[in-house]
């Protein structure tokens, strides 16, 4: 009888175990994803083309009981993120909410609060803004200066979070919270509050600057319970908007929204158009002018 030779194409291909996950971490491409057996894996990227971030929900090739390749990152409900002229910088997938952090010390920017509410805004997530440090004489300054933003819909929380984080907790309950905040604002205080075993770098921020320094260098989800977690991302000093559209500025405006479609003119750019209804309220003291100047100088970046 014959011998027959092996023929390796006519070889079974070695099947693929894909498991499905989250991102939990994203450290340039590589990406540490918790699966739904609550097993940890490294990963990496078929190929360049798949754009993964911190919240995405994937299916995973486990190539070893420890390390995989990222085959299909799932649709999405929501995605922050920031851009300007050059780039997209992606924050997080799929959180059903933003908690904006700001402090007395160093200065907070109330710029930047209001870029990251008109982000939020854009994928239409309710926001929390934390209002940190209240041990500070300054904190009563803070609380002045957002006083505005209750009657805007958003819910303002004061914390100290060295000493722990009051009544925050009962409204992460059953959310996928993303914490953003500018370098100092004491977010990485926040996260070892609420998971004191994540043992977040901290540092003081410099007196000297009024800024505080980087201490998170990625986007990280802690998991609080089955049904809530926090996403922590990396601090920030500007936060671009150029992915946001005319409309999508002027609707992101909750303060805005009673007198849209009220103006004159169909293409009313709120400046010195006769019958604005937005100048109108501004002089009636409806909308503060400071709202409006951040208005108008939004749309003159993105038409840049």
């Amino acid at each position: 009888m014959p011998c027959l030779k092996s023929d390796s194409k006519n070889k079974p291909e070695k099947a693929h175990i894909l498991v499905s996950g989250q991102i939990v971490a994203a450290h340039g491409r590589h990406f540490l994803v918790r699966t739904e057996q609550h097993n940890s894996l490294d990963c990496i990227t078929r190929g360049r083309k798949l754009d993964v971030v911190c919240g995405d929900r994937v299916d995973v090739n486990a190539t070893s009981p420890d390390q995989g390749i990222i085959e299909k990152v799932h649709s999405r409900s929501s995605l922050f993120k920031r851009s300007d002229l050059f780039r997209t910088k992606p924050i997080a997938a799929n959180v059903t909410q933003v908690a904006i952090m700001v402090a007395p010390r160093p200065s907070w920017s109330e710029e930047l609060l209001q870029r990251c509410l008109l982000a939020a805004e854009n994928q239409h997530l309710p926001v929390l803004i934390i209002a940190n440090k209240a041990d500070l004489p300054e904190h009563q300054s803070l609380l002045d200066s957002l006083g505005e933003y209750p009657a805007m819909g958003y819910r303002v929380i004061p914390i100290c979070a060295k000493n722990g984080f009051g009544d925050l907790a009962k409204y992460l309950e059953g959310q996928l919270t993303l914490l953003v905040g500018q370098s100092g604002m004491g977010k990485s205080t926040l996260i070892n509050t609420l998971f004191p075993e994540a043992d977040a770098p901290v540092e003081a921020f410099s007196e000297a600057l009024d800024s505080g320094r980087h201490t998170t260098t990625h986007s990280r989800l802690y998991q609080l319970n089955d049904k809530s977690a926090v996403i922590d991302s990396p601090g920030f000093q500007e936060f671009a908007l150029a992915h946001l559209s005319f409309s999508d500025i002027e609707s992101g405006m909750p303060d805005f929204k009673p007198y849209l479609g009220k103006c004159r003119f169909r293409d009313c750019h709120h400046q010195s158009e006769p019958g604005c209804a937005i100048q109108k309220a501004v002089e009636e003291g409806k909308i503060s002018a400071h709202r409006l100047s951040f208005f108008h100088q939004v749309i003159r970046e993105n038409r840049r």
